[in-house]
């Protein structure tokens, strides 16, 4: 199938399977959702302190030091089963997540705006019960309840930070997810946030998933529906006719790869018209895309952003 992210990859390919997230990988999403901010004036200050929350991820990652550590082995069962090591549901209260949020809140709290004081004070006055709570909720993919959906957003970044602290305890990176879990994080269980379409030389054309939680990539077949599998009833929807988009090439362009028989989408973004293209933080930024998608009341949203409250 052609579309305004090219075609198919065709011929022998080996992609890799599975790829782990990098020690830089919140520095770069700062980087990535800096840029998009310059880009997209009308979500300019969203996505600054979007910026600034993953420049702080990024500290509290480098600075910290977690209270717990798997015990050896811990992981291997999973592993040799095909089962994500990681998974989110089962770790969710071995994790020092206090300790991750006051982290977090440290070195973000000096480069925040008035308007994000409060929320930060109502997360310091948080009893470590409803911390609990509002993380499983998180991790459920659930919009909590009105009165504390504006913490969760936060909570949620500290989970990613444990997450991604966990990763580098693997002992290898698991096999890409077969029969009901191909489309589930291989590492935490978490469903995507997005499609990846590479543009390097070995992988051309490829898509992967990418973890919302922990940020593993996975190998996805393209033109086949990730919640459904099914094929023969996909289109790729974006803010702009496809044929503008593909003529002026304006990478900011974001694409919803929406399905007919599920009438689910999950968005698709190329390396080929941005080779900084990073899901979550693209995620963020094209939230137009979802908002009209909403409006027309024909599909929904499948793709998982723990930064992005989703009421069902």
């Amino acid at each position: 199938m052609n579309h305004a992210y090219g075609s198919a990859p065709t011929g022998i390919m080996n992609p890799a399977e599975v790829r782990l997230p990098t020690g830089d990988h919140f520095a770069r999403r700062a980087r990535r959702l800096e840029t998009l901010a310059e880009r997209h004036p009308p979500l300019g200050e969203f996505l600054a302190f979007m910026a600034r929350l993953a420049a702080a991820q990024q500290v509290a990652l480098e600075r910290g030091m977690p209270s717990w550590q798997p015990a050896p082995g811990a992981f291997d069962l999973a592993l040799a089963h095909g089962m994500p090591p990681l998974n989110a549901q089962a770790l969710l209260d071995d994790i020092d997540l206090p300790g991750e949020l006051e982290a977090l809140l440290a070195a973000l709290e000096l480069h925040v705006g008035e308007a994000q004081r409060p929320l930060i004070a109502a997360l310091h006055r948080l009893p470590p019960q409803a911390l609990r709570r509002l993380a499983g909720q998180v991790v459920a993919g659930e919009a909590g309840e009105p009165d504390m959906r504006g913490l969760m957003p936060l909570v949620a970044a500290a989970l990613q930070v444990a997450w991604l602290r966990l990763v580098p305890t693997l002992p290898h990176a698991p096999k890409r997810p077969q029969g009901e879990l191909r489309a589930l994080c291989p590492c935490c269980g978490s469903p995507p946030v997005a499609s990846l379409v590479e543009s390097d030389p070995q992988s051309s054309g490829v898509r992967y998933l990418q973890c919302g939680l922990c940020a593993t990539q996975w190998y996805f077949e393209r033109s086949l529906c990730t919640l459904c599998e099914q094929s023969g009833k996909l289109d790729y929807l974006s803010l702009a006719p496809e044929a503008d988009a593909a003529a002026v090439g304006d990478p900011g362009v974001a694409q919803a790869e929406a399905c007919g028989d599920c009438g689910g989408y999950l968005k698709l973004f190329s390396r080929a018209l941005d080779a900084d293209a990073e899901p979550l933080a693209d995620d963020l930024a094209s939230l137009a895309l979802d908002l009209l998608l909403g409006e027309e009341e024909r599909y929904r949203r499948s793709g998982y952003n723990p930064l992005l409250i989703v009421e069902g």
